[in-house]
């Protein structure tokens, strides 16, 4: 054996122990392949009973909304049917009932007056009497 094929021995077999060394690392790296198909394959099988419940979800909601638009239209139609009844009963009775509240107010008011003038006029004849009650000496 001559000096170049002891070194070629011993390049093979640094480069035998290189290989080893970098086999192991690529023999994991593998193994983590392999479980990242099994996460995405298991993550796929459960993605797509997910989508169609999902789907149904939304087609189910879709369903109410539109019951709920039936239902605020018909509130829409009956506050507009409200408001326009309103309106009505303040164009017809609006009048006449603002015209008997003011004669009531009036008649109450007159009849307030009447007394009061007279609740005044006896109050200055008891003070009239009592004046001239004094002036005679009679004190009550």
């Amino acid at each position: 054996m001559s000096v170049g094929e002891v070194a070629g021995l011993i390049a093979a077999c640094a480069l035998l122990i290189l290989v080893g060394l970098l086999a192991y690392p690529i023999l994991k790296l593998g193994k983590v392949f392999d479980e990242t198909r099994i996460l995405v394959k298991g993550v796929s099988d459960e993605t797509v009973p997910l989508l169609g419940e999902v789907t149904t979800t939304v087609a189910t909601t879709n369903a109410q909304l539109l019951k709920v638009d039936t239902i605020t239209d018909n509130a829409s139609t009956v506050t507009t049917n409200a408001a326009a009844l309103t309106s009505l009963f303040a164009a017809t009775a609006g009048g006449p009932l603002v015209k008997a509240a003011a004669f009531s107010y009036g008649v109450r008011r007159a009849l307030g007056e009447s007394q009061r003038r007279d609740v005044s006029r006896r109050v200055k004849e008891e003070m009239k009497a009592e004046r001239k009650a004094k002036k005679r000496g009679d004190v009550r």
